[in-house]
């Protein structure tokens, strides 16, 4: 999807709108990449760590339950829920830190949202021996509990950031001042296909995994290309990579799942694709969610892993080609899939994902039962347990 490896732009989007005291190291870091990204024992040392440290090839799964019931296309998940630390994270993450401890760095920092991407990050510095902190809006430190325990029982200190709306944005703007402040001995390890380039390609990258595993597990068990492939998108790394390796299979179709909260036409959504405008932030230019003055709106939603206010450039791009749809769903249909996916397939998801589950039952009853869908689960829900218990009336911590 990128025009020009060399600015990193997706057709008007991508870029690297940063600060001058950023620009050496974004350079370092695009020359470093460029460099390991064809280095063969750098891609023997990922594949290794990623099959015998992070469990993979993940699983692709038959929902043979859902299926049945829905009554239209047949359903598959990519269930990244049963990587080591329980999402797709570990994935780019281990790309990343591998590339900073070839780059010399002992420091690893990092934003997150719902957690997965901190516990990743906290995870692979304590593998690799590096210092490792983490930030967090206070909002989600709240309902994230879980998380941040995980993340500091991995030797990581999280940062509670009180600053915006104390969200995964306000985290990343955080992080990203913290960089500016010492780039010598730390790496940024950026979680979501957002910010200056090389990050979006190096996610993009890094999470490629998740199609390519997918295009040849169900070719290797049908024969065919699915008809659609379904991934929630809050910056996009899950979805950019369960799409990476279809973007050129022109029948297969590509659904990216954002996080409507109370309804893409209300104040309190985070549905980018549905309601944002261009703009630049976080070093990219991209979709925003922006108010009528031009600032960065706020967006909300009951996952904290999808209430970022834009979408990384290269989803940008695929929606204003059309080669993928972006549609929103909200907070009570994804907290009603959640229950539906425990119920129907035995399988308890995060959230996050269960906005791309709630999608999955829209769409597959309007397709033929000799259609498939994959879908991804993002993640495990275990960190979502007790807000959706909260959600619905009951406090499981009385």
């Amino acid at each position: 999807m990128t025009e020009d490896n060399q600015t990193g732009r997706y057709g008007t989007y991508g870029g690297q709108f940063i600060p001058e005291t950023l620009m050496s190291e974004i350079e370092r870091i695009t020359a470093a990449y460029n460099h390991y990204k064809a280095d063969p024992e750098f891609l023997k040392e990922f594949h290794d760590l990623l099959n015998n440290y992070a469990n993979r090839p993940s699983l692709l799964y038959f929902a043979e339950q859902m299926t049945a019931d829905l009554g239209g296309a047949q359903i598959y998940f990519k269930r990244e829920d049963l990587n080591h630390t329980g999402a797709h994270k570990i994935n780019n993450v281990i790309g990343q830190a591998l590339l900073a401890k070839r780059m010399g760095k002992t420091r690893l920092i990092a934003e997150t949202g719902a957690g997965q991407h901190g516990v990743a990050t906290a995870t692979i510095a304590a593998l690799f021996n590096m210092d490792c902190e983490v930030f967090m809006g206070k909002e989600d430190t709240d309902r994230q509990r879980l998380n941040v325990y995980r993340m500091e029982l991995l030797g990581a200190k999280v940062h509670a950031v009180t600053t915006g709306t104390q969200v995964l944005k306000d985290a990343v703007t955080a992080t990203m001042q913290e960089w500016t402040r010492r780039v010598d001995d730390t790496f940024y390890v950026m979680g979501s296909a957002v910010g200056p380039y090389p990050f979006p390609q190096m996610v993009h990258d890094f999470q490629s995994v998740i199609s390519k595993e997918a295009k040849q597990q169900l070719l290797q068990e049908t024969g065919k290309l699915p008809d659609a492939v379904v991934a929630c998108v809050g910056g996009g790394s899950n979805a950019i990579g369960s799409f990476a390796d279809f973007i050129d299979d022109p029948s297969v179709k590509l659904y990216g799942v954002e996080a409507a909260g109370d309804g893409v036409d209300t104040d309190r959504t985070a549905a980018t694709i549905e309601r944002g405008s261009d703009g630049i932030f976080h070093g990219m230019k991209s979709i925003f969610l922006q108010d009528k003055h031009g600032q960065i709106d706020k967006v909300y939603s009951i996952s904290a892993g999808l209430d970022y206010p834009g979408i990384g450039p290269e989803h940008a791009a695929l929606a204003k080609s059309g080669r993928a749809e972006y549609v929103g769903i909200t907070d009570a249909e994804s907290v009603d899939a959640f229950e539906y996916i425990a119920k129907t397939e035995g399988i308890i998801a995060a959230v996050e994902s269960c906005h791309a589950v709630a999608y999955v039952e829209k769409l597959a009853p309007t397709m033929r039962k000799d259609q498939i869908i994959i879908c991804t689960i993002s993640g495990r829900g275990d960190k979502d347990v007790a807000s959706i218990a909260k959600y619905r009336g009951v406090d499981i911590n009385e």
